[in-house]
């Protein structure tokens, strides 16, 4: 699995396009709502007040759901810019701090509860690094929600749409694209990297199995709560679980 040394990806001056082109589509709300679901279904948000770091959390969109739940959290990101409006859409809190930096290079005095750590790795310069740091990063008992796009999906979607030449040259762009990653994994690399690791992984699941792959994408609008309940039924089952565009993981430290 490949890392490199060039700078994690920042989405500075486009922090507002880069939101928009997300949650301003079904692949966002998707995304968005099955891992509300599948987190709330696998850790207990409501007998106490938990601890969590949003790791890249962007525009502040995950911390809100949290923060509406009672629970204290960290929103970090690398980017300026989306920091300043994850403040002004969330406001004055006093549940909630602010940490601009890398992610490898966050140095908390405490551990927490819960991480999250949602379609960023993809972004990131050391992957697999970051991923230790953050099971660094939490309490004995504490869980890591872990999302991150999958290569098998985009090979198998590019195999779909005919796109022959592209997968032939290894889906490598030509030009660089800001919003297109490149540091690319299957979601049997990341589960090989955990296994040496002090973790139990209790979930996990495909992100928007069906959706990206509908063929009258209107019923991706028209019949959205049909295909989010398909989404649900089929996204833990094997062989489909594998081709979610984003794969989802909840990891417990032991």
């Amino acid at each position: 699995m490949k890392q490199n040394d060039k700078p994690d990806q920042s989405f500075d001056s486009i922090a507002k396009k880069f939101e928009s082109n997300i949650y301003g589509s079904t692949k966002g709300k998707l995304r968005h709502e099955l891992l509300l679901y599948y987190i709330s279904n696998n850790i207990d948000l409501n007998s106490a007040k938990l601890s969590i770091l949003d790791a890249g959390g962007g525009t502040g969109v995950m911390s809100d759901e949290f923060l509406k739940l009672g629970h204290e959290v960290l929103l970090n990101d690398i980017s300026p810019e989306s920091l300043e409006i994850a403040k002004s859409k969330i406001g004055e809190n006093p549940n909630i701090d602010y940490s601009l930096s890398e992610i490898r290079s966050l140095d908390c005095e405490k551990k927490f509860d819960f991480v999250i750590c949602h379609a960023v790795l993809e972004w990131l310069n050391k992957p697999l690094d970051t991923i230790d740091h953050l099971l660094e990063l939490i309490e004995p008992g504490g869980h890591l929600s872990l999302s991150f796009f999958n290569r098998d999906a985009k090979l198998f979607g590019n195999l779909l749409y005919g796109n022959f030449d592209y997968v032939s040259s290894g889906m490598v762009n030509k030009n660089t694209v800001r919003l297109n990653p490149d540091m690319l994994f299957t979601p049997k690399d990341i589960l090989r990297h955990l296994e040496s690791k002090s973790v139990s992984i209790i979930h996990r699941a495909g992100i928007r199995c069906i959706h990206d792959y509908l063929q009258d994408r209107s019923m991706q609008t028209a019949r959205y709560d049909e295909l989010k309940e398909m989404e649900i039924t089929f996204g833990k089952q094997h062989p489909y679980c594998w081709l979610g565009k984003y794969f989802h993981l909840i990891i417990v430290k032991n």
